[in-house]
């Protein structure tokens, strides 16, 4: 008798202990590459015909009342590129040229040496006197530019233009008539004179007080943003109406501008998502945004959402501030591995220091992830271990050290590449985020690169096909894969 009441006494008082203890499988250690519809992809973006743009209020069948439908910008306009190779080449110019953007941005902040000190305003000017709301995510790579384009109504009624969608910008701007220096965008040149909501901001404004360079001219707030690599937009600083799916939001600050010059490329001005105060998410008093990025190449739809719930699958990391600079969004990043190896990168590679240097952004506009180079190496050596088995060939594209020819494989196995968060969370990336085709002949090249910055980045390539929401709310951001 004795034995049988041990014998139940064990039975239930382990069977908890059991199912407390299980080991969770593994995630593996390798992913498959779909080489074939990589390159058919290249093809087919170089092949596709423009489509008429859908207006900013389009309605598309989601559970969400100001949803719309979202396109690529190679579906609505095509490619002037004649090969993808040369695409390419033209994407990482620009993404060079955005790196250096970001990096100059916080080296004159963490110095203390304001934007006014690259360009005077007076230069410039002389020439002419909350509810959730979804809009559209489209590729910018048919300009030969990384960035990913929202379509937006301006002004009453709304003027449907295409902007730049910038996590690491804060103020809205589009091009304005009168111009006296504007560049070649997509759709017309937004008029003031047609707009009802059109309404310039005095100087003494809080709006106007919280620009970094702004100047005062018979009591009308003049704006100026400098972007680094010689990119800038200079106007009058206004209030107007935005459209974003079913919803119009009402005195928004905008910037009119009308000396624009830069690598804005078809777009007609720039969303800013950015920390800061006159960001569009600011300005919304929204609690959170998210994205979804779909492939550079492809013609299909995503969203840009502001105040929806994260779904509960999603993986979360902290959402870091650097005092010196509010505009970025940094990520709390513990670690990275490479086939389900954490690599050795010391915890400082990711660290902001104490005067503001160093971390890692997750910047939308970017489209190559760039980290310090002893990280760098230390992933990239990881990956070439586990990829002997592949035929390694130099691609002369500079940016990229580490290629293969893949050309006559239908798919190849890799090692996954990881990125791992406090709490002992991870966020593996599918393969196509990290080997993608750099020309239509089947060479396929790593995409990370190195950088001499102590500020790393984490790049639209890497964020493709994941539904990245920022909450501003609780500092997070939730990564969840699989949702565009």
């Amino acid at each position: 008798m004795q034995l049988y009441v041990i014998f139940f006494i064990l039975l239930f008082t382990s069977s908890p202990l059991v199912s407390s203890s299980r080991i969770l499988p593994k995630k593996p250690k390798t992913a498959v590459l779909d080489v074939a519809a990589a390159i058919a992809q290249t093809k087919h973006v170089l092949s596709s015909s423009p489509k008429t743009a859908l207006p900013a209020n389009h309605q598309q069948k989601t559970d969400s009342p100001f949803s719309m439908q979202l396109h690529t910008r190679t579906s609505i306009q095509g490619t002037t590129h004649t090969d993808y190779r040369s695409l390419t080449l033209a994407r990482l110019e620009r993404d060079s040229a955005r790196v250096r953007s970001l990096t100059t941005r916080l080296d004159l902040a963490v110095n203390g040496i304001a934007t006014s000190d690259l360009k005077p305003l007076d230069e410039a000017v002389v020439e002419f006197g909350a509810e959730s709301i979804q809009g559209p995510i489209v590729s910018g790579t048919s300009q030969g530019s990384g960035e990913y384009f929202s379509r937006v109504g301006i002004g009453t009624p709304p003027s449907d233009v295409y902007v730049v969608l910038d996590t690491g910008s804060d103020v809205n701007w589009v091009q304005c008539a009168p111009c006296a220096d504007c560049y070649q965008q997509a759709d017309p040149i937004f008029d003031p004179a047609s707009s009802s909501s059109f309404t310039p901001l005095n100087c003494k404004t809080k709006q106007c007080m919280s620009l970094d360079v702004s100047e005062c001219r018979n009591d009308t707030c003049l704006y100026e943003v400098s972007y680094g690599d010689g990119s800038y937009t200079v106007g009058d600083f206004v209030t107007e109406s935005i459209t974003l799916g079913s919803a119009s939001v009402d005195n928004v600050a905008v910037g009119c501008g009308h000396t624009n010059e830069g690598l804005f490329i078809g777009a007609a001005g720039l969303l800013g998502l950015g920390g800061g105060s006159l960001s569009f998410p600011a300005q919304l008093n929204a609690t959170s945004f998210s994205y979804c990025l779909v492939d550079r190449d492809s013609d299909s739809a995503s969203t840009l959402e502001f105040d929806s719930a994260p779904p509960p699958n999603a993986v979360t990391a902290p959402l870091l501030r650097n005092h010196e600079m509010d505009t970025f969004y940094y990520l709390g990043l513990s670690g990275m591995s490479v086939g389900g190896e954490l690599l050795s990168i010391p915890d400082s590679a990711f660290r902001i220091d104490e005067s503001g240097n160093g971390g890692i952004i997750v910047d939308s506009g970017t489209a190559v992830t760039r980290l310090q180079t002893e990280a760098y190496h230390s992933l990239r050596d990881a990956f070439v271990r586990g990829t002997r088995g592949l035929p390694s060939v130099n691609s002369s594209i500079s940016l990229f050290d580490t290629c293969y020819d893949l050309s006559g494989k239908s798919s190849v196995e890799v090692p996954t590449v990881s990125f791992h968060f406090p709490g002992g969370k991870e966020l593996s990336l599918p393969a196509k985020n990290y080997l993608i085709p750099v020309d239509s002949d089947g060479t396929f090249c790593f995409a990370f690169a190195s950088t001499a910055s102590s500020l790393s980045i984490i790049g639209n390539v890497q964020q493709q096909g994941i539904r990245v929401g920022f909450n501003l709310a609780d500092s997070s951001i939730a990564f969840v894969p699989s949702t565009c």
